[in-house]
């Protein structure tokens, strides 16, 4: 993305709402539409993880996006769950990732975890590479498409994870990205399991929590 990209979105308001279990719903307001979002609060600590879904709003495994941010309270990591305001076209949903990020940093977080899905495995990618506030990655089931400078996140710490059954993308390509990709970075392979990870879901929810709690609360690497 040229810098006269990433300039053309403006966020003019946030609008704010309580929810229930203490969610906020989020609003952010830009000269280019809504991007709505869920903020889950933490009440100490400056670490956060955005979650992105992939052209659609579900979350995969059934929720898993949702579930982790509950566990991940406790250990004092807000999380924040971000739909697009154009699902499907790239440079804009890239550009929903920024300023969600954009929204953590106001929130006086320092440390931002981001989690992508399919489509979306490539949206933060590119989000992590653009933003310095951005500490690791998680790619899910992830296209290739657009997610061609993921060598750049160096060193920040990639997860790459992917079910071997996947009937839309196939593990190739992740595989593929594991080994364009630089240093820290893992690759995790689910056997049987398919795109959405529905039949693998307990072990998804054990090994990106793990991780998450690892690369948030964990020291900066050194550039």
């Amino acid at each position: 993305m040229s810098e006269k990209e990433i300039v053309k979105l403006e966020l003019l308001e946030i609008q704010q709402e309580a929810g229930g279990n203490g969610v906020e719903e989020i609003r952010l307001r830009t000269n280019d539409g809504v991007i709505p979002c869920h903020f889950h609060k933490s009440h100490n600590g400056d670490a956060a993880v955005l979650f992105v879904a992939g052209s659609t709003p579900e979350e995969p495994a059934g929720g898993l996006y949702e579930r982790l941010a509950v566990q991940l309270a406790p250990n004092n990591i807000a999380s924040l769950r971000l739909n697009y305001r154009k699902p499907g076209q790239f440079i804009d949903c890239v550009l929903d990732v920024l300023l969600g990020i954009g929204f953590l940093r106001n929130q006086g977080t320092r440390r931002i975890a981001l989690v992508g899905h399919s489509f979306g495995g490539s949206v933060v990618i590119n989000a992590g590479v653009a933003s310095p506030a951005v500490v690791a990655v998680a790619a899910l089931s992830s296209q290739m498409t657009g997610a061609d400078d993921i060598a750049e996140l160096s060193p920040k710490p990639v997860l790459l994870m992917h079910g071997t059954a996947d009937e839309v993308r196939s593990d190739i390509g992740t595989r593929q990205l594991y080994d364009l990709a630089a240093e820290p970075k893992e690759l995790k392979l689910y056997p049987g399991c398919g795109h959405d990870f529905g039949e693998c879901r307990e072990q998804i929810d054990r090994d990106l929590l793990e991780w998450l709690r690892r690369v948030t609360l964990a020291e900066p690497a050194a550039a």
